[in-house]
């Protein structure tokens, strides 16, 4: 009685054997098929990619591809290999006496290099080509690749190398330049989809579409890895495979109910999002893989906002692609750039967490408060509209809201910016000090130089130097200042300014961004004085006498002086500059 043949799993059973059954590397299968066509084959090749999408696979077809001999044993190194030959079956048995595969990560050392160099002196016994399959190059040690340097930069004509890695930085720049490289990319998920139907309906097993996009989600571009969920989902459902089923073997959310949680989280409606999130636990998905989706989702909308029209996204089922369709337009790009920015930190926190539902609970409940945060252009127009910062107050989760992301895509003419005072205003709109405080305050300055000077009275150099440098005054007024900021200036600045100013003078002040020119900063001003000054004084007649005598002397600084006493020297009318009975030479450094 003959024993049953034992399984073999699907990565084994389906793994290619030629170019033509290679899936998702079509510029690698192009580039090696017309090297081998053309006769132009390089004398090694480095392999690299994620795990899973073929480098072995790919450096034992080369191998078979160089050695085939055809069904007539008469062939040369042809695209297709036959198969039938003894150096094809002998290749794919991993039983071939010319073709050595190598796992550098458990020999690493100089010792094992020595063997292959020692080795390649002689010829192949069988077969074309010596084919050196080295797996995980980058594991190698330094002396390793040192040794192998001379060898793999000439070697013999009957010695071919091929490299495979899964960290490239790691090889030495050095190996890199020796090797013709190819970099094998992730299998997209619609290849992936095909791939995995074909092999279902071969092991005649019965698989939904949502379910095959499930597993070759969760492969990640990587096939081997996705023919393995395949095999275990077979073999889980019994030949009767379907997205509930995939879903609970992966421990994934429902992609329906990661929009419905989201949609809560964004409405503020936080005690039926976290019943969401209990009810996904229960039935056996990972909190950190609903932050995960919840992460993704944000991220794809963000795309479709971006992007505009009907997400195109074919994995997903056309109700979900409506849904987010119209997700997408009813939130501004600050909410969901906010919304990023927060499942990513939580992601982090649940990934670190002793309770990782404790710390998901703990995200949700930051993200459904922020979401009632009102964005920047709706504080501004709410401040425009109603005239007061109370207005734009948020509401506590499960009130009533304005509609999500409003204003996200505008921009309002200037932000006014105030601070909520500390103490108790008095009818005149002076602040009276909190009982027990003393406080002194400050003369009202009457003008910007003036409040600069406040500032540095005050001792704020660099808020005074902030002042002095990055600020457009466009109107001054006691309590009321209207400004334009330089593009490097701090964002801050109007609120840091208010708050000086109350703590100052004891009084209100309404600090507003404009968007009109208004005057040069107080620095360009000075710097536009100092010329006229320069310009006047190097045009003097005396000055210029001077410069002519001296070649090559420049004016360096002008410095203005008292005026003497009317009987020792004459002014210049209308400028206040000495020129006559004093020498100019005095005051020029």
């Amino acid at each position: 009685m003959t024993q049953p043949a034992p399984y073999r799993v699907l990565a084994r059973k389906y793994r290619p054997s030629n170019f033509a059954e290679m899936i998702g590397q079509d510029a690698l299968v192009r580039t090696l098929t017309n090297a081998i066509a053309t006769g132009r084959i390089a004398q090694a090749f480095i392999l690299t990619g994620v795990r899973g999408v073929g480098k072995t696979t790919t450096a034992r077809i080369i191998a078979r591809a160089l050695n085939c001999t055809g069904p007539d044993n008469q062939g040369g190194p042809t695209i297709s290999p036959c198969g039938v030959c003894d150096n094809c079956k002998a290749i794919a048995e991993d039983r071939h006496p010319d073709v050595f595969e190598m796992d550098a990560a458990s020999r690493t050392g100089i010792g094992d290099i020595r063997e292959i160099i020692e080795a390649v002196r002689y010829a192949p016994s069988m077969a074309r080509y010596k084919i050196y399959i080295i797996d995980e190059v980058h594991m190698l040690s330094t002396a390793a690749f040192n040794g192998l340097l001379k060898t793999l930069e000439e070697p013999p004509p009957h010695v071919k190398f091929v490299f495979a890695t899964t960290e490239i930085r790691k090889v030495p720049v050095t190996v890199l330049s020796r090797c013709q490289r190819f970099d094998l990319k992730r299998v997209e998920i619609a290849v992936l989809n095909g791939h995995f139907k074909r092999i279902a309906e071969a092991e005649n097993a019965q698989i939904d579409e949502d379910a095959l996009t499930l597993i070759s989600r969760a492969a990640e571009g990587s096939v081997r890895d996705g023919l393995s969920l395949l095999d275990q989902a077979i073999a889980h459902g019994a030949g009767q495979v379907n997205a509930e089923l995939v879903r609970d073997m992966l421990g994934l959310a429902d992609r329906g109910q990661v929009f419905a949680l989201l949609d809560l989280l964004l409405h503020g409606q936080l005690a039926e999002a976290l019943d969401n999130l209990q009810a996904q636990y229960n039935l056996g998905a990972d909190p950190a893989v609903v932050m995960q989706d919840l992460l993704d989702l944000t991220h794809w909308l963000t795309r479709v906002k971006v992007i505009g029209g009907t997400p195109d996204d074919v994995t997903l089922p056309e109700s979900q692609r409506q849904r987010g369709k119209e997700l997408a337009a009813r939130l501004g790009m600050p909410v969901l750039a906010r919304s990023w920015q927060m499942l990513l930190k939580g992601l982090q926190e649940v990934r670190s967490a002793p309770v990782p539902l404790a710390a998901a609970e703990m995200v949700l409940v930051r993200f459904a408060y922020a979401a009632d945060l009102p964005s920047p252009a709706d504080l501004a127009r709410e401040w425009k509209e109603k005239g007061g910062p109370g207005a734009a107050a948020g509401v506590a989760p499960g009130g009533p809201r304005a509609p999500l992301g409003g204003g996200g895509n505008g921009a309002s003419a200037g932000l006014a910016v105030s601070a909520q005072p500390r103490a108790v205003a008095s009818p005149q709109g002076q602040l009276a000090p909190q009982p027990g405080e003393t406080v002194a305050l400050a003369a009202m300055p009457t003008s910007f130089p003036a409040l600069v000077q406040l500032a540095k009275d005050m001792r704020e150099g660099i808020l005074a130097a902030e002042l002095y440098n990055d600020v457009h005054p466009v109107s001054f007024e006691p309590g009321r200042i209207e400004l334009r900021l330089e593009p490097g200036a701090h964002h801050d600045l109007p609120g840091r300014l208010i708050e000086k100013l109350r703590a100052w003078t004891g009084q209100r002040w309404v600090v507003s961004l404009s968007k009109l020119p208004g005057e040069p900063t107080l620095a360009e001003q000075e710097q536009a004085e100092e010329s006229r000054r320069r310009a006047h004084v190097q045009a003097h007649p005396l000055v210029q006498a001077v410069l002519t005598a001296f070649p090559g002397a420049v004016l360096d600084n002008v410095r203005e002086v008292a005026p003497p006493q009317p009987e020792t020297a004459e002014e210049d009318a209308g400028d206040g500059y000495v020129t006559d009975d004093i020498d100019p030479l005095d005051e020029l450094d």
